[in-house]
């Protein structure tokens, strides 16, 4: 839990950041506001040809007599619009990021230059930045894609597909939101999408406790456009914290022939000369005032 903690703190202290800076917080919102019309002008669309979507994918059930009819195909129905409610979720953080490439990406680096240290900078063109993100955004959503049919098919299992199968869910679109987002902070470091996703799995509670509960804000109408300055600015912090040198704990190694002392050396003191030679050079010596020295 303490893990979980620490990645829902950073996506707090996003969002405080960019309350904090009120010019950012509007500056992130335009994008957010064009994907929103967007996205909601196709859930519309789902919504009223998922009857007819459903109705064409189960022709056997044409001879079925009522209710089972209208409750099988009213079951695959709701699926389907979670379906694409689910993907919703996902594309929305990767088309909205797509689209405000140039105001997320001045926005982290404002977060950077705010936190101190090096604000690292691709060095890229916008057309290749742009690219790159469009690249990696289609590799994650082709995992995604993929995640959704899996969860989709073991949603018809009995009671695991209405408890467990969900909790995956949400865990998985966690995961891959809180990649969208970072992707913004550590494209400008130079990591590629296969480095960001063995780093995000290395801190998989982390990355969950950032994730999952942006994911569930982002099923309310209209918060993901409200939230996602701030996600991006968690995330930037979040990117700096992963990419941080770890401290050099090793015990600096003495030189050779043991640890030198500063100052001078003081000269060494002349050995002392054998007693006996000392007292036999004495006796040879003449003493003054005797009249028999010779």
């Amino acid at each position: 839990m303490r893990d979980f903690g620490v990645g829902f703190g950073h996506l707090m202290k996003g969002q405080q950041w960019v309350l904090r800076n009120g010019r950012w917080f509007g500056f992130g919102l335009l994008p957010g506001l064009v994907t929103l019309v967007l996205y909601a002008g196709a859930l519309v669309g789902l919504g009223y040809g998922a009857d007819d979507l459903t109705a064409w994918a189960t022709p056997f059930a044409d001879d079925w007599t009522s209710p089972w009819q209208g409750l099988f195909r009213g079951f695959l129905t709701a699926l389907v619009f979670c379906f694409g409610l689910f993907l919703a979720v996902i594309t929305f953080t990767a088309v909205t990021l797509l689209i405000g490439q140039p105001f997320y990406e001045s926005l982290s680096e404002a977060v950077d230059r705010s936190e101190g240290g090096e604000v690292p900078e691709s060095g890229l063109p916008l057309w290749r930045e742009l690219w790159i993100s469009a690249r990696d955004s289609l590799k994650v959503l082709l995992r995604v894609a993929l995640y959704g049919v899996l969860l989709f098919a073991c949603g018809f299992i009995p009671v695991l597909g209405q408890t467990v199968v969900p909790v995956i869910g949400f865990c998985v679109s966690g995961f891959f939101l809180t990649e969208e987002l970072t992707a913004v902070a550590l494209q400008r470091r130079g990591v590629e999408l296969k480095d960001r996703l063995r780093m995000l799995r290395g801190r998989r509670k982390v990355v969950l406790g950032f994730g999952v509960p942006l994911t569930l804000a982002f099923l309310v109408p209209f918060m993901a456009v409200f939230l996602m300055p701030g996600a991006v600015a968690g995330a930037t912090l979040m990117a700096r914290e992963m990419t941080a040198p770890e401290p050099d704990t090793e015990p600096e190694e003495e030189p050779e022939g043991g640890p030198q002392c500063a100052g001078p050396t003081a000269p060494a003191a002349p050995a002392p000369q054998n007693q006996n030679q000392n007292q036999n050079q004495n006796q040879n010596q003449p003493v003054p005032g005797n009249p028999y020295a010779s």
